[in-house]
């Protein structure tokens, strides 16, 4: 599949488990640039360990304003 994401900077919340780690994962793969957010930084280390390349892995919720800005800062980052 050519997603044509290569270089390309993806956000994706929710991303260490189910439906955000399956896009995650993808995006990656497809050479995109992953900032890859979700609460728990447990999570996040686990999905770091398994992405290739160089992503951004923000512990944050965004369901409050300031996770919010931290994910957006997380991803102009990445």
């Amino acid at each position: 599949m050519n997603l044509e994401l290569a270089g390309k900077r993806v956000l994706v919340s929710g991303a260490t488990r189910g439906i955000g780690r399956a896009i995650a994962t993808l995006f990656a793969s497809e050479g995109a640039r992953v900032a890859a957010v979700a609460r728990g930084a447990e999570g996040l280390d686990a999905l770091k360990a398994e992405l290739a390349g160089e992503h951004a892995f923000i512990a944050a919720d965004v369901a409050t304003p300031e996770g919010a800005a931290d994910a957006v800062e997380g991803c102009l980052q990445a």
